[in-house]
Protein backbone atom coordinates (compact mmCIF):
# COMPACT_ATOMS: atom_id res chain seq x y z
CA UNK A 1 0.00 0.00 0.00
CA UNK A 2 1.45 3.19 -0.09
CA UNK A 3 2.02 6.06 2.12
CA UNK A 4 -0.89 7.82 2.76
CA UNK A 5 -1.27 11.59 3.55
CA UNK A 6 -0.59 12.79 7.47
CA UNK A 7 -3.21 11.68 9.74
CA UNK A 8 -4.96 15.55 10.60
CA UNK A 9 -7.48 16.20 13.08
CA UNK A 10 -11.07 16.13 12.35
CA UNK A 11 -13.13 18.94 14.34
CA UNK A 12 -16.40 18.51 15.14
CA UNK A 13 -18.85 20.29 12.49
CA UNK A 14 -22.24 20.15 14.25
CA UNK A 15 -24.99 19.96 11.70
CA UNK A 16 -28.61 20.77 12.91
CA UNK A 17 -29.73 18.71 9.46
CA UNK A 18 -27.81 15.90 9.70
CA UNK A 19 -28.60 15.39 13.55
CA UNK A 20 -31.76 16.07 12.90
CA UNK A 21 -32.21 12.89 10.19
CA UNK A 22 -29.97 10.67 12.17
CA UNK A 23 -32.44 11.04 14.78
CA UNK A 24 -35.56 10.05 12.71
CA UNK A 25 -33.07 7.51 10.99
CA UNK A 26 -31.79 5.93 13.71
CA UNK A 27 -34.55 3.71 15.88
CA UNK A 28 -34.66 1.79 12.27
CA UNK A 29 -31.67 1.57 12.24
CA UNK A 30 -30.82 0.04 15.43
CA UNK A 31 -33.29 -2.72 14.58
CA UNK A 32 -32.40 -3.69 11.35
CA UNK A 33 -29.02 -3.27 11.42
CA UNK A 34 -27.78 -3.87 14.88
CA UNK A 35 -30.99 -6.47 16.01
CA UNK A 36 -31.33 -4.20 19.14
CA UNK A 37 -34.83 -4.95 20.24
CA UNK A 38 -35.74 -2.21 22.77
CA UNK A 39 -33.71 -0.36 25.95
CA UNK A 40 -34.56 -1.30 29.16
CA UNK A 41 -33.23 1.66 31.87
CA UNK A 42 -32.05 1.26 35.59
CA UNK A 43 -32.14 4.66 37.30
CA UNK A 44 -33.35 6.99 34.52
CA UNK A 45 -34.16 9.94 36.75
CA UNK A 46 -30.10 10.44 37.23
CA UNK A 47 -29.95 11.41 34.18
CA UNK A 48 -32.68 13.48 33.92
CA UNK A 49 -31.57 15.68 36.55
CA UNK A 50 -28.27 15.55 35.01
CA UNK A 51 -29.42 17.18 31.72
CA UNK A 52 -32.18 19.66 33.38
CA UNK A 53 -29.22 20.88 35.64
CA UNK A 54 -26.93 21.40 32.38
CA UNK A 55 -29.96 23.20 30.47
CA UNK A 56 -30.38 25.27 33.61
CA UNK A 57 -26.94 26.81 33.90
CA UNK A 58 -26.46 24.75 37.37
CA UNK A 59 -23.70 22.24 35.96
CA UNK A 60 -21.21 21.09 33.12
CA UNK A 61 -21.95 17.75 31.90
CA UNK A 62 -19.35 15.03 31.36
CA UNK A 63 -21.23 11.51 30.50
CA UNK A 64 -18.80 8.58 31.07
CA UNK A 65 -19.90 5.38 29.22
CA UNK A 66 -18.53 1.74 29.40
CA UNK A 67 -18.17 0.38 26.35
CA UNK A 68 -18.49 -3.31 25.37
CA UNK A 69 -19.53 -3.09 22.13
CA UNK A 70 -19.18 -1.56 18.39
CA UNK A 71 -23.20 -0.80 19.44
CA UNK A 72 -22.87 1.66 22.30
CA UNK A 73 -22.52 4.95 20.53
CA UNK A 74 -25.75 4.11 18.97
CA UNK A 75 -27.68 2.96 21.95
CA UNK A 76 -26.44 6.06 23.98
CA UNK A 77 -27.88 8.49 20.82
CA UNK A 78 -30.98 6.32 21.51
CA UNK A 79 -31.39 7.09 24.99
CA UNK A 80 -30.60 10.98 24.18
CA UNK A 81 -32.57 11.70 21.51
CA UNK A 82 -35.54 9.34 22.18
CA UNK A 83 -35.88 7.85 25.60
CA UNK A 84 -34.87 10.59 27.61
CA UNK A 85 -37.29 13.22 26.21
CA UNK A 86 -40.36 10.52 26.94
CA UNK A 87 -38.86 10.31 30.50
CA UNK A 88 -39.02 14.13 30.99
CA UNK A 89 -42.50 14.68 29.82
CA UNK A 90 -43.88 11.95 32.29
CA UNK A 91 -42.27 14.10 34.61
CA UNK A 92 -43.55 17.21 33.26
CA UNK A 93 -40.20 19.06 32.28
CA UNK A 94 -39.94 20.98 28.88
CA UNK A 95 -36.58 21.34 27.97
CA UNK A 96 -35.19 24.48 25.94
CA UNK A 97 -33.40 21.65 23.35
CA UNK A 98 -33.59 18.11 22.58
CA UNK A 99 -30.99 16.16 24.37
CA UNK A 100 -27.62 15.73 22.20
CA UNK A 101 -23.89 15.07 23.57
CA UNK A 102 -20.96 15.84 21.46
CA UNK A 103 -18.41 13.28 21.98
CA UNK A 104 -14.73 12.00 21.47
CA UNK A 105 -14.19 9.20 19.11
CA UNK A 106 -11.19 6.86 17.74
CA UNK A 107 -9.39 8.65 14.59
CA UNK A 108 -9.18 5.07 13.54
CA UNK A 109 -12.46 4.25 12.99
CA UNK A 110 -12.40 6.61 9.72
CA UNK A 111 -10.07 4.59 8.38
CA UNK A 112 -11.35 1.51 8.91
CA UNK A 113 -15.39 2.48 8.51
CA UNK A 114 -14.60 4.66 5.42
CA UNK A 115 -14.77 8.16 5.16
CA UNK A 116 -18.47 8.57 4.87
CA UNK A 117 -18.27 7.61 8.57
CA UNK A 118 -15.96 10.20 9.69
CA UNK A 119 -17.80 12.75 7.54
CA UNK A 120 -21.00 11.72 9.61
CA UNK A 121 -19.23 11.66 13.27
CA UNK A 122 -18.06 15.22 13.03
CA UNK A 123 -21.55 15.97 11.55
CA UNK A 124 -22.94 15.04 14.61
CA UNK A 125 -20.58 16.91 16.91
CA UNK A 126 -17.93 14.02 17.18
CA UNK A 127 -14.15 15.13 17.62
CA UNK A 128 -11.34 13.00 16.64
CA UNK A 129 -8.66 11.99 19.39
CA UNK A 130 -5.42 9.52 18.49
CA UNK A 131 -4.94 7.68 21.50
CA UNK A 132 -1.65 6.62 21.29
CA UNK A 133 -0.01 10.09 21.31
CA UNK A 134 -0.63 13.14 23.51
CA UNK A 135 -3.22 14.64 21.12
CA UNK A 136 -3.41 18.65 21.79
CA UNK A 137 -5.88 19.58 19.22
CA UNK A 138 -8.31 16.97 19.97
CA UNK A 139 -7.58 17.88 23.74
CA UNK A 140 -8.10 21.34 23.56
CA UNK A 141 -11.27 20.77 21.55
CA UNK A 142 -12.71 18.24 24.03
CA UNK A 143 -11.50 21.19 27.36
CA UNK A 144 -13.52 23.56 25.34
CA UNK A 145 -16.64 21.45 24.34
CA UNK A 146 -17.30 19.97 28.16
CA UNK A 147 -16.50 24.37 29.46
CA UNK A 148 -18.91 26.09 27.26
CA UNK A 149 -20.58 23.50 24.54
CA UNK A 150 -24.09 23.38 23.76
CA UNK A 151 -24.09 19.71 24.91
CA UNK A 152 -22.89 17.40 27.39
CA UNK A 153 -19.36 15.40 26.51
CA UNK A 154 -19.15 11.83 26.38
CA UNK A 155 -16.60 10.06 26.82
CA UNK A 156 -15.92 6.43 26.94
CA UNK A 157 -13.19 6.06 30.07
CA UNK A 158 -11.85 2.43 28.47
CA UNK A 159 -10.79 3.77 25.62
CA UNK A 160 -11.74 1.23 23.49
CA UNK A 161 -14.34 -1.59 23.48
CA UNK A 162 -13.31 -4.98 25.45
CA UNK A 163 -15.88 -7.28 23.91
CA UNK A 164 -17.17 -8.68 27.28
CA UNK A 165 -20.34 -7.68 28.55
CA UNK A 166 -19.63 -8.12 32.42
CA UNK A 167 -15.85 -7.28 32.91
CA UNK A 168 -14.43 -3.28 32.74
CA UNK A 169 -11.12 -2.70 31.65
CA UNK A 170 -8.56 -0.57 33.55
CA UNK A 171 -9.84 3.02 32.80
CA UNK A 172 -7.75 5.36 31.27
CA UNK A 173 -6.87 8.62 33.37
CA UNK A 174 -7.86 11.06 30.72
CA UNK A 175 -11.47 11.76 31.65
CA UNK A 176 -10.92 11.87 35.19
CA UNK A 177 -8.36 14.71 33.78
CA UNK A 178 -10.70 16.65 31.44
CA UNK A 179 -12.94 16.99 34.60
CA UNK A 180 -10.32 18.68 36.68
CA UNK A 181 -9.28 20.82 33.90
CA UNK A 182 -13.10 21.80 33.49
CA UNK A 183 -13.61 22.48 37.21
CA UNK A 184 -10.29 24.63 37.73
CA UNK A 185 -11.70 26.80 34.51
CA UNK A 186 -14.91 27.11 35.68
CA UNK A 187 -13.46 28.34 39.30
CA UNK A 188 -10.43 30.67 37.83
CA UNK A 189 -13.63 31.80 35.56
CA UNK A 190 -15.81 33.15 38.40
CA UNK A 191 -18.41 30.76 37.03
CA UNK A 192 -20.80 28.89 39.46
CA UNK A 193 -21.43 26.00 37.71
CA UNK A 194 -20.75 22.61 38.96
CA UNK A 195 -18.54 20.38 37.19
CA UNK A 196 -20.46 16.38 37.31
CA UNK A 197 -19.65 13.41 35.60
CA UNK A 198 -21.91 10.57 35.38
CA UNK A 199 -21.24 7.24 35.19
CA UNK A 200 -23.90 5.19 32.42
CA UNK A 201 -23.25 1.14 32.44
CA UNK A 202 -24.08 -0.44 29.05
CA UNK A 203 -24.83 -4.02 28.97
CA UNK A 204 -26.27 -6.12 25.75
CA UNK A 205 -29.21 -9.11 26.80
CA UNK A 206 -30.49 -11.73 23.82
CA UNK A 207 -34.26 -11.32 23.46
CA UNK A 208 -34.59 -14.87 23.01
CA UNK A 209 -32.32 -18.26 22.77
CA UNK A 210 -29.71 -18.31 21.20
CA UNK A 211 -27.64 -21.69 21.91
CA UNK A 212 -28.19 -23.09 18.86
CA UNK A 213 -26.91 -20.17 16.60
CA UNK A 214 -24.11 -20.09 19.10
CA UNK A 215 -23.63 -23.56 18.72
CA UNK A 216 -23.65 -23.62 15.10
CA UNK A 217 -20.94 -20.59 15.10
CA UNK A 218 -18.91 -23.04 17.15
CA UNK A 219 -19.36 -25.58 14.63
CA UNK A 220 -17.87 -23.62 12.06
CA UNK A 221 -14.98 -22.48 13.94
CA UNK A 222 -13.88 -26.49 15.05
CA UNK A 223 -14.02 -26.96 11.16
CA UNK A 224 -12.15 -24.11 10.21
CA UNK A 225 -9.32 -24.85 13.16
CA UNK A 226 -9.15 -28.61 11.85
CA UNK A 227 -11.75 -29.72 15.11
CA UNK A 228 -14.15 -32.25 14.14
CA UNK A 229 -17.53 -30.57 15.52
CA UNK A 230 -19.93 -32.72 18.11
CA UNK A 231 -21.78 -35.15 16.11
CA UNK A 232 -24.76 -34.54 18.70
CA UNK A 233 -24.92 -30.96 18.42
CA UNK A 234 -25.67 -30.58 22.12
CA UNK A 235 -26.96 -27.15 23.56
CA UNK A 236 -26.01 -28.72 27.00
CA UNK A 237 -23.84 -25.79 28.64
CA UNK A 238 -21.17 -27.66 29.40
CA UNK A 239 -20.47 -29.60 26.90
CA UNK A 240 -20.52 -26.71 24.94
CA UNK A 241 -17.56 -24.93 27.30
CA UNK A 242 -15.62 -27.86 26.92
CA UNK A 243 -16.07 -27.58 22.58
CA UNK A 244 -15.47 -23.68 23.97
CA UNK A 245 -12.09 -24.27 25.52
CA UNK A 246 -10.90 -26.96 22.90
CA UNK A 247 -11.15 -24.96 20.19
CA UNK A 248 -9.60 -21.72 22.44
CA UNK A 249 -6.43 -24.45 22.94
CA UNK A 250 -6.38 -25.74 19.26
CA UNK A 251 -6.10 -22.09 17.90
CA UNK A 252 -3.42 -21.43 20.66
CA UNK A 253 -1.74 -24.11 19.52
CA UNK A 254 -1.38 -23.43 16.12
CA UNK A 255 -0.35 -19.74 16.90
CA UNK A 256 2.54 -20.90 18.43
CA UNK A 257 3.41 -22.99 15.86
CA UNK A 258 3.28 -20.34 13.67
CA UNK A 259 5.44 -17.75 16.16
CA UNK A 260 7.64 -20.81 16.72
CA UNK A 261 8.29 -21.45 13.00
CA UNK A 262 8.25 -18.49 11.63
CA UNK A 263 9.35 -16.10 13.93
CA UNK A 264 12.40 -18.50 16.30
CA UNK A 265 10.55 -18.08 19.58
CA UNK A 266 10.41 -20.64 21.81
CA UNK A 267 6.83 -21.18 22.78
CA UNK A 268 4.67 -24.52 24.56
CA UNK A 269 3.41 -25.21 20.86
CA UNK A 270 1.05 -28.27 21.25
CA UNK A 271 1.55 -29.20 25.10
CA UNK A 272 -1.82 -30.20 25.99
CA UNK A 273 -3.55 -28.06 28.72
CA UNK A 274 -4.91 -29.96 32.40
CA UNK A 275 -8.11 -30.19 33.05
CA UNK A 276 -10.44 -28.14 35.14
CA UNK A 277 -9.36 -24.73 36.88
CA UNK A 278 -5.51 -25.45 36.28
CA UNK A 279 -6.24 -25.68 32.63
CA UNK A 280 -8.12 -22.38 32.64
CA UNK A 281 -4.58 -20.35 34.11
CA UNK A 282 -2.83 -22.24 32.04
CA UNK A 283 -3.93 -21.02 28.99
CA UNK A 284 -3.81 -17.57 30.55
CA UNK A 285 -0.32 -17.91 30.85
CA UNK A 286 0.48 -19.38 27.34
CA UNK A 287 -2.00 -17.09 25.84
CA UNK A 288 -0.07 -13.63 27.78
CA UNK A 289 3.37 -15.28 26.58
CA UNK A 290 2.15 -15.78 22.83
CA UNK A 291 0.32 -11.94 23.01
CA UNK A 292 3.30 -10.92 24.27
CA UNK A 293 5.75 -12.95 21.60
CA UNK A 294 3.22 -11.06 18.83
CA UNK A 295 3.74 -7.53 20.18
CA UNK A 296 7.64 -7.98 20.32
CA UNK A 297 7.48 -8.37 16.84
CA UNK A 298 5.98 -4.87 16.24
CA UNK A 299 7.77 -3.20 18.47
CA UNK A 300 11.09 -4.20 17.14
CA UNK A 301 10.37 -3.40 13.79
CA UNK A 302 9.41 0.02 15.00
CA UNK A 303 12.10 0.37 17.62
CA UNK A 304 9.30 0.95 20.39
CA UNK A 305 10.30 -0.12 23.89
CA UNK A 306 7.76 -2.07 25.75
CA UNK A 307 6.10 -0.25 28.76
CA UNK A 308 2.68 -1.03 30.27
CA UNK A 309 -0.06 -3.36 30.34
CA UNK A 310 -1.06 -4.92 26.35
CA UNK A 311 -4.02 -2.56 25.86
CA UNK A 312 -1.68 0.56 26.17
CA UNK A 313 1.44 -1.16 24.32
CA UNK A 314 -1.44 -1.84 21.45
CA UNK A 315 -2.15 2.03 21.46
CA UNK A 316 1.25 2.91 21.38
CA UNK A 317 1.99 0.31 18.47
CA UNK A 318 -1.17 1.78 16.36
CA UNK A 319 -0.09 5.27 17.10
CA UNK A 320 3.93 4.14 16.11
CA UNK A 321 2.20 2.84 12.84
CA UNK A 322 -0.02 5.23 11.56
CA UNK A 323 2.81 7.90 12.03
CA UNK A 324 4.98 5.94 9.41
CA UNK A 325 1.55 5.26 7.42
CA UNK A 326 0.53 8.78 6.98
CA UNK A 327 3.82 10.87 7.50
CA UNK A 328 3.84 14.27 8.33
CA UNK A 329 4.58 16.58 5.31
CA UNK A 330 5.54 19.29 7.24
CA UNK A 331 9.02 20.70 6.96
CA UNK A 332 9.98 18.38 4.03
CA UNK A 333 10.92 19.15 0.62
CA UNK A 334 9.81 17.48 -2.43
CA UNK A 335 10.81 14.44 -2.75
CA UNK A 336 11.68 12.58 -5.81
CA UNK A 337 9.74 9.48 -7.20
CA UNK A 338 12.49 6.98 -5.56
CA UNK A 339 12.00 8.35 -2.14
CA UNK A 340 8.14 7.90 -2.56
CA UNK A 341 8.73 4.39 -3.51
CA UNK A 342 10.83 3.63 -1.02
CA UNK A 343 8.05 5.16 1.52
CA UNK A 344 5.55 2.93 -0.21
CA UNK A 345 7.65 -0.04 0.66
CA UNK A 346 7.57 0.98 4.08
CA UNK A 347 4.24 1.64 4.32
CA UNK A 348 3.72 -1.88 3.00
CA UNK A 349 6.08 -3.61 5.78
CA UNK A 350 4.42 -1.56 8.20
CA UNK A 351 1.08 -2.50 7.37
CA UNK A 352 2.21 -6.47 7.68
CA UNK A 353 3.78 -5.81 11.06
CA UNK A 354 0.82 -4.04 12.12
CA UNK A 355 -1.47 -7.49 11.61
CA UNK A 356 0.64 -9.34 14.94
CA UNK A 357 -0.99 -6.08 17.00
CA UNK A 358 -4.46 -6.58 15.94
CA UNK A 359 -4.25 -10.22 16.61
CA UNK A 360 -3.44 -9.04 19.90
CA UNK A 361 -6.14 -7.11 20.29
CA UNK A 362 -8.53 -9.49 19.21
CA UNK A 363 -7.34 -12.42 21.21
CA UNK A 364 -6.13 -10.55 24.32
CA UNK A 365 -9.59 -10.52 26.02
CA UNK A 366 -9.86 -14.10 25.65
CA UNK A 367 -10.73 -16.40 28.69
CA UNK A 368 -11.78 -19.89 29.95
CA UNK A 369 -12.57 -18.33 33.21
CA UNK A 370 -15.13 -15.38 32.29
CA UNK A 371 -17.61 -18.28 30.72
CA UNK A 372 -16.61 -21.06 33.21
CA UNK A 373 -17.55 -18.53 36.37
CA UNK A 374 -21.31 -17.88 34.76
CA UNK A 375 -22.22 -19.97 31.93
CA UNK A 376 -24.67 -17.94 30.40
CA UNK A 377 -25.59 -17.44 26.60
CA UNK A 378 -24.40 -13.73 27.22
CA UNK A 379 -20.80 -14.90 28.02
CA UNK A 380 -20.45 -17.51 25.87
CA UNK A 381 -21.12 -15.51 23.02
CA UNK A 382 -18.79 -12.54 24.51
CA UNK A 383 -16.00 -15.60 23.84
CA UNK A 384 -17.10 -17.24 20.80
CA UNK A 385 -17.17 -13.72 19.05
CA UNK A 386 -13.76 -12.55 20.29
CA UNK A 387 -12.57 -16.12 18.92
CA UNK A 388 -14.12 -15.18 15.72
CA UNK A 389 -12.47 -11.82 15.85
CA UNK A 390 -8.97 -13.65 15.97
CA UNK A 391 -9.69 -15.86 13.48
CA UNK A 392 -11.19 -13.54 11.28
CA UNK A 393 -8.11 -11.48 10.98
CA UNK A 394 -6.02 -14.45 10.25
CA UNK A 395 -7.84 -15.44 7.20
CA UNK A 396 -7.92 -11.83 6.50
CA UNK A 397 -11.55 -11.03 6.44
CA UNK A 398 -13.25 -7.93 7.92
CA UNK A 399 -14.02 -8.38 11.87
CA UNK A 400 -16.46 -5.46 11.86
CA UNK A 401 -18.67 -7.78 9.76
CA UNK A 402 -19.56 -9.89 12.94
CA UNK A 403 -22.19 -12.83 12.54
CA UNK A 404 -25.61 -11.67 14.41
CA UNK A 405 -26.66 -14.19 16.49
CA UNK A 406 -30.10 -13.42 17.65
CA UNK A 407 -31.91 -9.95 18.41
CA UNK A 408 -30.84 -8.27 21.81
CA UNK A 409 -31.65 -5.32 24.17
CA UNK A 410 -29.40 -2.91 25.40
CA UNK A 411 -29.54 -2.98 29.49
CA UNK A 412 -28.11 1.08 30.50
CA UNK A 413 -27.72 2.08 34.26
CA UNK A 414 -27.12 5.29 35.21
CA UNK A 415 -24.40 5.67 38.07
CA UNK A 416 -24.87 8.02 40.70
CA UNK A 417 -23.52 11.42 39.45
CA UNK A 418 -19.68 12.82 41.25
CA UNK A 419 -19.58 16.00 41.66
CA UNK A 420 -15.94 17.41 40.98
CA UNK A 421 -15.19 20.96 42.12
CA UNK A 422 -15.11 19.78 45.45
CA UNK A 423 -12.46 18.06 44.87
CA UNK A 424 -10.27 20.72 43.83
CA UNK A 425 -8.57 21.70 46.91
CA UNK A 426 -7.45 17.59 46.63
CA UNK A 427 -6.68 18.19 42.85
CA UNK A 428 -4.26 21.53 43.49
CA UNK A 429 -2.72 19.89 46.35
CA UNK A 430 -1.43 16.52 44.73
CA UNK A 431 -3.26 16.40 41.01
CA UNK A 432 -1.96 12.38 39.67
CA UNK A 433 -3.37 11.34 43.39
CA UNK A 434 -6.73 13.41 42.50
CA UNK A 435 -6.99 11.86 39.02
CA UNK A 436 -5.64 8.38 40.01
CA UNK A 437 -9.30 9.07 42.71
CA UNK A 438 -11.84 10.14 40.85
CA UNK A 439 -10.46 7.37 38.32
CA UNK A 440 -10.90 4.57 40.78
CA UNK A 441 -14.15 5.89 41.82
CA UNK A 442 -15.46 5.55 38.36
CA UNK A 443 -13.88 2.28 38.06
CA UNK A 444 -15.81 1.26 40.76
CA UNK A 445 -19.35 2.82 39.81
CA UNK A 446 -18.99 0.84 36.51
CA UNK A 447 -18.55 -1.98 37.78
CA UNK A 448 -20.77 -1.87 40.39
CA UNK A 449 -23.75 -1.07 37.15
CA UNK A 450 -22.77 -4.89 35.78
CA UNK A 451 -25.40 -6.91 36.12
CA UNK A 452 -25.11 -10.88 36.38
CA UNK A 453 -26.38 -12.60 32.92
CA UNK A 454 -29.11 -14.83 33.50
CA UNK A 455 -29.37 -18.47 32.62
CA UNK A 456 -32.45 -17.85 30.13
CA UNK A 457 -32.75 -20.54 27.61
CA UNK A 458 -30.32 -23.67 28.68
Amino acid sequence: MPAAAPLEFLPPRLDPRVLAFSRRLLPLWLRRQSHITGLELRQPQRLVEAIEAFQTGQSRLLLAFRHPSLEDPACLAQLLWHELPREARRQGLRWRSRPHAQFLYDRGIPLWAGAPTGWLLSRLGGCSIQRGKLDSAALRTARELLLSGPYPLAVAPEGATNGHNERVSSLEPGVAQLAFWTANDLDKAGRSEGMTVLPIGLQYAFSAPVWQPLEHLLSRLELDSGLTPDPEHSLDPECLYQRLFALAERMLNLMETFYSQAYRHDLAAGQPLPEGEAGNQALAARLQRLLETALREVEQSLAIEPHGDLASRCRRLEQAGWDRLHPSNQGQRQRSRLERGLADRLAEETERRMWHMRLVESFVAVSGSYVRQRPSQERFADTLLLLWDTHCRILGGNPGQRPRLGPRRALISLGEPIEVRQRLATYRADRRRAVAELTGELQRSLEAMIVPSGMAGR
